[in-house]
């Protein structure tokens, strides 16, 4: 099957790999073709886009974003229709936000939401998707002049895509996505990162967010998937602590640049490692 070169992240993402993506294939392993591809924390799914596997589970705990990527799939005309009624003021923006907020954001149809995230995503401060503790959206308005709403050649291509290929979309725990999957697999992970400093702590996309436990659980997970054979790359910051637990791993250090910072003056380039276990 050609690839599409419409097949794009329709998000854009607080982590997101598009920026990497020519790095990240240089340390991706012989034969990925041919593997049923894993990617438990998909986010934008900027690797994934690229490669188009013919095979793969993606999944996120993230239930609003894999709501966008099952309405992309299975609706996207009634999406791009949707999508329409949205407006790029300060007002309607904030009165869109409040909905997960109030009871009356259960009575949305699986449309509307995703419909809402997109727009929320085009038109929000840096396109930085956000949520409090509570789960609830809590990005500012961005003030963008013409913002891209309506995507419609890249929504059409990846849902093309996703009813194409043999595509399975999970909203779960990672762990059980990694559960019982053939050996014949490639796992690619990109969790949220363990912050480098204080100030760049930054995991407000899922409600919660990560601490130190949450990484050894998944290196914990990773040290399985290598008993088993099978074939993980990993993606986190450079820190000590990541440095630490991975040691007996393979350990690369990559440049990305850091787009999200509320201060400008520490937007740049930034180490990242790429971690795996089959040299």
């Amino acid at each position: 099957m050609a690839k599409n070169k419409l097949v794009v992240p329709f998000l854009k993402w607080v982590g997101g790999k598009r920026q990497l993506i020519p790095e990240i294939k240089k340390f991706l392993p012989k034969g990925i073709s041919n593997c049923t591809y894993y990617e438990p924390f998909i986010g934008g799914g900027a690797l994934f886009f690229e490669l188009q596997p013919k095979c793969a589970i993606i999944n996120d705990y993230n239930e609003e974003l894999i709501n966008v990527y099952k309405v992309i799939r299975d609706h996207p005309n009634e999406l791009i229709e949707d999508l329409k009624k949205h407006k790029n003021t300060a007002e309607y923006f904030y009165e869109i936000r409040a909905l997960d907020r109030q009871p009356l954001f259960n009575n949305l149809t699986n449309i509307e939401r995703a419909s809402r995230i997109i727009y929320l995503n085009k038109t929000c401060y840096n396109g930085l998707y956000r949520v409090n503790n509570a789960g609830e959206f809590n990005s500012p308005f961005g003030k963008y002049k013409n913002p891209n709403i309506i995507n419609e050649p890249v929504i059409r291509a990846v849902s093309k895509y996703l009813n194409s290929a043999n595509i399975q979309i999970f909203n779960k725990d990672y762990q059980e996505i990694l559960k019982e999957i053939p050996a014949n697999s490639f796992v690619y992970l990109d969790p949220p990162y363990h912050p480098i400093s204080e100030s760049s702590n930054f995991t407000g996309y899922i409600q919660g967010g990560w601490n130190e436990n949450d990484q050894i659980r998944l290196r914990d997970v990773c040290d399985d998937l290598t008993k088993r054979g099978i074939r993980f790359l990993l993606s986190n910051s450079a820190s000590d602590f990541i440095r630490e637990i991975y040691s007996e791993y393979n350990i690369n250090i990559v440049k990305a640049n850091r787009a999200v910072n509320s201060d400008a003056s520490k937007r740049g380039q930034i180490n990242e490692f790429l971690i795996n276990n089959y040299g």
